[in-house]
Formats: C-alpha cells, sequence, structure tokens
C-alpha cells in the first residue's frame, strides 16, 4: 500500500473526513484498493480513525478530548486500548501483530495470558523472548486479589514496571514498599525478593541473564519516573529519561521517551543493540525494516540487531513509551 495525503505535514494529520474521502474519490492517495489486506485494514481503521480525527482533523484539539484525558489514570491505555480485542470481534481471525526475524510488533488482541509458574494468582503474557531471538524476556504480569510474585531464573536480573493499580515490593528487610503506577524496581540476579498484590495490577516485566564484570556489582534500585531528570538528546526534540544508572555494572537500561504529537526521531537508528518497548501513551507511526506499522498505547515492539528504525508521533495527545537497551558491554 502507498499513501502519502499529508506531503506538506507528513507527520500531523491536518486533514479532515471530507478532504480524505474528497482525495480517495480524486484517486490522490495512491491505494491500491484491489488488495484484500489494504480493504480489510480500512475497515478496522476507518472507526479508530473517524474517533480520533473527528471534523477538524488531528492537530486541533478539542477541549473536551483534553479533559477526557486527563480524567483517566495514567497509562490507562494500556490496558484499554483504543483498538480493543473488543473491536475486532467482528473480524475473526484478523491481527495487527507482525513477526520477522528481525523485528515484531505484538498488540493486545493476541496477547495470551496463562498462568505464570511459581506466582500465586497470576496471569502472565510473554510478548518477548529468546524463542523469537531476543537475548531477554519481555511479559505482562496481571496479578489478581492475594497475589505473590516468584523468583527469576538463577543468574537472571529483573526489572519491573508498574502501568495499572499498585503492588507491594519486599526483600526482607523491614521497611516494604508500595510501587504504584509508573514506579519500578530493578533486581540484581540471585537477589530474594517478593511482589504482593491484595488487589489487582498489571505489571510489566524484563528479564536478562546478567553479564557480569569483574568488580562490578549491581544494585536494587526502586524509584519512579516523574523523579528522574530529564536528559539532554542533542539533534532531537523527544524528552528522555533513563531509569537505571548508566555505569559499568548495568548491562541493560529503561528509557522513557516522550513525542509531542507532529515530533519525530531525527536519526533513522541502525546499531547493535537490541529493543523491547511498550507504547505507554500516544499513537503514532513506526518504522522497522522496509515496513511502516501504526501503533497505539498497548503495542509492545522487539528490535533486532541493526533492523532500521524510526518513530513520529501522531493524534491529538502525547505519545510515551518505555524502551529496553542492552548497554555497557562488547557485542562480542
Amino acid at each position: 500500500m502507498s499513501c502519502h495525503p499529508l506531503k506538506s505535514h507528513p507527520f500531523c494529520w491536518y486533514w479532515s473526513r471530507q478532504q480524505i474521502l474528497l482525495q480517495i474519490m480524486q484517486n490522490s492517495l495512491s491505494i491500491s484498493f484491489h488488495a484484500p489486506h489494504t480493504l480489510l485494514l480500512l475497515l478496522v481503521l476507518l472507526p479508530w480513525v473517524r474517533g480520533a480525527v473527528g471534523q477538524e482533523g488531528f492537530c486541533s484539539v478539542p477541549p473536551s478530548v483534553v479533559a477526557e484525558s486527563r480524567s483517566k489514570p495514567l497509562y490507562w491505555k494500556v490496558t484499554n486500548p483504543t483498538l480493543s480485542p473488543a473491536n475486532l470481534q467482528d473480524l475473526p481471525g484478523f491481527t495487527r501483530s507482525v513477526y520477522r526475524w528481525d523485528h515484531a510488533l505484538i498488540t493486545p488482541e493476541s496477547h495470551v495470558f496463562s498462568p505464570l509458574p511459581d506466582w500465586v494468582n497470576t496471569l502472565g503474557a510473554y510478548l518477548i523472548t529468546p524463542a523469537m531471538g531476543a537475548h531477554f524476556s519481555m511479559y505482562l504480569a496481571k496479578m489478581q486479589e492475594n497475589s505473590r510474585s516468584g523468583l527469576p531464573p538463577k543468574d537472571v536480573e529483573r526489572f519491573v514496571f508498574v502501568v495499572d493499580g499498585s503492588v507491594t515490593f519486599s526483600n526482607g528487610s523491614i521497611i516494604d514498599h508500595k510501587l504504584p503506577v509508573d514506579s519500578y524496581a530493578y533486581l540484581p540476579p540471585n537477589v530474594e525478593h517478593l511482589l504482593k498484590c491484595d488487589t489487582t495490577a498489571t505489571i510489566l516485566i524484563f528479564e536478562h541473564r546478567y553479564i557480569s564484570l569483574e568488580n562490578h556489582c549491581p544494585e536494587q534500585i526502586i524509584g519512579s519516573t516523574e523523579k528522574q531528570p530529564l536528559l539532554e538528546t542533542p539533534g532531537e526534540v523527544f524528552e528522555l529519561r533513563k531509569l537505571l544508572p548508566t555505569s559499568a555494572p548495568y548491562d541493560f537500561n529503561i528509557h522513557i521517551m516522550d513525542f509531542q504529537p507532529g515530533e519525530y526521531l531525527n536519526v533513522k537508528e541502525v546499531h547493535y543493540n537490541q529493543h523491547g518497548l511498550l507504547l505507554l501513551e500516544g499513537q503514532g507511526i513506526y518504522r522497522l525494516g522496509d515496513s511502516w506499522y501504526p501503533v497505539q498505547a498497548g503495542d509492545v515492539i522487539w528490535m533486532a540487531p541493526f533492523v532500521p528504525q524510526w518513530y513520529a508521533a501522531l493524534g491529538k495527545t502525547p505519545s510515551r513509551y518505555l524502551l529496553y537497551k542492552d548497554v555497557n558491554r562488547n557485542p562480542l
């Protein structure tokens, strides 16, 4: 499908529905309507676009939209996505999920939850694992009433990020830590700990087999995104926070990246690092290799080493995503 209606404003949708329909009728959108997958995509996206665009286009933000977004809990759309599984019930067999040898897009309608080994009253959906070529695991854990976590395998480090509800973190010390939405904990390998939930919560977890360095030992970290400083991003417009120290003991980091509508990555990245990404808020377009994917809050992306990658934020509200990145180790 080739579509270029936004030549004058490639990263901001100014057009109303009437303008888009007019351009379609005038054949200036260059869409191949003979391709069945294109027709299916249009059927799926039209309600989404219609609700998002309205009469005035993406770049006009009605006060009601701003008020509604502020009334919802932080990261609410991760567990309640705009294009939810319920929206696709009339399209049996359809999914936006894609798996390629060098990248994957895993969308909410294809999540498969099952009991997590060694956890109590908790369902998990593994979204990225070594079976697909990654050197880490990334999964969502839905903790139910009176739920308890298990421990990762030996020599495996763990990072926990709360996207819904709250959990209590304990490592055997006198003081327990309550982790609300947007809070996180990093656990070095072989550290005893426990996550408890008395109601319900959804947490994102990364696990990675630690690559040790002589005379370097990572430490347990508990924090929240809002307490991390904004970092300089030379040549870029997005806002960046790093949730873990950049020092040698840590062999991966977690980035929080914020984009205003219409902002995009300046660098079209190609590098040796792997990524695991969860879009926490907003929507946009992600380029992976030679493919371009519309993405929304709740979508997960895996990026293998050296896959070309690029992002542009669209819509009426800011985008935020959380990104795993391996660091501080020689790729050999």
